[in-house]
């Protein structure tokens, strides 16, 4: 059983460690700011979600995975507003059509 569990820890943290890898090419290669928030905050969400995962059978207790999915719902939320206003901020710069 720890030898399935040592997997699933690899793989989730693995393909998390992927997904960010991800995000960050995509906040360096596209080209406006709505593109990049996208592809960032899409991406880092995953990819912090597929790490507490792997981590969650690691954990000591209860209580120490409920830390953890606490801290992935707060980095969610945080990361909705500030790419909320992040948005909002670069709509309204933005030219004229």
């Amino acid at each position: 059983m720890s030898l399935l569990l040592d997997a699933w820890t690899i793989v989730a943290v693995s393909a998390g460690l992927f997904f960010f890898l991800a995000g960050t090419i995509g906040l360096l290669r596209f080209p406006d700011t709505l593109t990049r928030l996208h592809a960032l905050t899409k991406a880092d969400n995953l990819g912090l979600g597929l790490v507490v995962l792997g981590l969650l059978p690691r954990v000591s207790g209860p209580l120490a995975a409920l830390k953890l999915i606490c801290v992935w719902l707060l980095v969610l939320l945080a990361g909705a507003t500030a790419s909320q206003l992040i948005a909002r901020v670069a709509r309204r710069s933005e030219p004229p059509a």
